[in-house]
C-alpha cells in the first residue's frame, strides 16, 4: 500500500487540569502544557495515516520540532491538523499546525517511521529480560 503526500488527518482536545503544565510539571501555570500539545499533534499525524498502513504495520515518532506560540486557558478546545508532505521509504514527513478557538497556538514538523509494530514491542520487552 502505497503512502501519497496530502493525507491528513486531525485531533482535537478539551484543556482539562490534567494537560496543564502545572499537573504534568512542566511549568507552573495552569494552561495546556507542551507535552499535551506536542502529544495532541502526534495523534492527528496517526489519524492520517489510518486505513493507508499495510496490515501488521504501525508508526512510531522520531522527530518533532514544535513550536508553541501561545497560551491556552483550561476550558478551551485545541484541534490540531497534520499533513503528510513528503514520503522517503519508510519515514514519513508531517506539517502540523494547532489552534484554539481563538488564534494559532503552536505549528510542528513532525517526522514517523513505518515500522512492524509486534516486532518492535517484543524488542522493547526484551529489555527487561536483559536486566534479570
Amino acid at each position: 500500500m502505497a503512502l501519497e503526500p496530502g493525507l491528513k488527518g486531525m485531533a482535537e482536545l478539551l484543556v482539562k487540569k490534567e494537560n496543564t503544565a502545572r499537573e504534568m510539571e512542566s511549568g507552573s501555570l495552569s494552561v495546556l502544557a507542551t507535552p499535551a500539545l506536542v502529544a495532541l499533534m502526534e495523534k492527528a499525524a496517526t489519524r492520517a495515516l489510518e486505513g493507508h498502513l499495510e496490515e501488521g504495520k504501525t508508526t512510531v515518532g522520531i522527530r518533532i520540532d514544535v513550536h508553541h506560540l501561545a497560551p491556552t486557558p483550561l476550558g478551551m478546545t485545541v484541534k490540531a491538523r497534520a499533513e503528510l508532505i513528503d514520503v522517503e521509504g519508510q519515514r514519513l514527513h508531517f506539517q502540523v499546525e494547532a489552534g484554539d478557538e481563538t488564534e494559532l497556538i503552536g505549528r510542528a514538523e513532525h517526522f514517523r517511521v513505518i515500522i512492524p509494530g509486534e516486532n518492535f514491542e517484543k524488542r522493547a520487552e526484551g529489555k527487561k529480560e536483559a536486566q534479570e
